[in-house]
């Protein structure tokens, strides 16, 4: 087979994957003028049409499905033969596609990926931050960190961090005028700073527990956010109470602008975790961000 049937059956397989000529094209790092044409030339070439287009997706036709079948199982094997003949390299190279929330980048990712890079300079990576969790199979990415509870169970996943405590705080302008709550219930009587959860789109109820009793407490308040930092300031402003993650809240804490309350109601969550599908032959490059991971997880 020529080599440009084979490049058109590899362009037709991810533009047919990621159902989109966009997404593909930033993926394969080439136009989508030069995807378009690759797809028109196959199908021109087997008279038949594999890929039916509207203005807002793309699918594979029955026809289009029939020669995925075959082309994915194939395309996977030369890509892991690829990669296994890379590992003879004296050091691992290759790209790497991660998504993940703000703070999991900040906290546990990016310190993971500055020691990869000094140690695997020819590792590319790509990050992008999301607020919600992603369906990396669907995005084409290689993993994302997202927090353990939350991650399907499909997914093989890492942990990669500790557990993370949130904790409840106000300003003590705030507390002095309204008072302190000293259990979950109290917080009827207070101005509480919602959260929108980015993944459902719902509310978040406030989780709390002790000596075994747990309670989920639907708040009030004047603001609804999705993000800790507005938290945190719209706490330091009086705007209300609001829950948080601990060590965003600790340099607050610590100066004694925000005091936190229902301390010993505030239960840790799971921590975050490296999820992925699983994969018979991880290329080097993931192999070597997972031996960074779990050398350094410290858990």
């Amino acid at each position: 087979m020529l080599n440009d049937e084979l490049s058109d059956l590899a362009i037709f397989a991810a533009v047919a994957d990621a159902r989109s000529f966009t997404r593909a094209a930033a993926k394969l790092g080439k136009s989508q003028s030069a995807l378009s044409q690759s797809v028109r030339r196959l199908e021109e070439r087997l008279k038949l049409r594999l890929l039916t287009r509207t203005t807002r997706s793309v699918m594979p036709t029955p026809a289009g499905e029939r020669l995925l079948s075959t082309l994915r199982p194939a395309l996977s094997e030369i890509e892991a033969q690829l990669n296994a003949l890379s590992e003879l390299r004296e050091l691992p190279s290759g790209s790497l596609r991660l998504t993940a929330g703000r703070h999991a980048v900040q906290t546990v990712l990016w310190p993971a990926l500055l020691r990869l890079n000094s140690r695997y300079p020819d590792i590319k990576v790509e990050v992008s931050i999301e607020p919600a969790l992603t369906d990396i199979v669907t995005e084409q990415y290689d993993a994302g960190v997202w927090l353990g509870e939350q991650i399907a169970r499909d997914m093989i996943a890492l942990r990669i961090g500790s557990d993370l405590p949130m904790v409840v705080v106000g300003c003590p302008a705030y507390l002095a005028d309204d008072g302190i709550p000293i259990e979950p219930q109290d917080l009827t009587h207070h101005r509480c700073c919602n959260i929108r959860l980015p993944t459902s789109g719902g509310l978040y109820a406030w989780e709390f527990e002790r000596d075994g009793r747990s309670v989920n407490f639907q708040v009030d308040g004047p603001f609804v956010l999705n993000d800790m930092h507005l938290l945190i300031d719209a706490a330091l402003h009086g705007a209300g109470l609001a829950i948080v993650m601990e060590d965003m809240a600790a340099p607050f804490i610590a100066d004694g602008r925000l005091v936190r309350v229902l301390e010993d109601w505030s239960p840790p969550f799971s921590g975050y975790h490296l999820y992925y599908p699983n994969r018979r032959h991880p290329s080097p490059a993931f192999a070597a961000l997972l031996e960074e991971l779990r050398a350094n997880s410290h858990l």
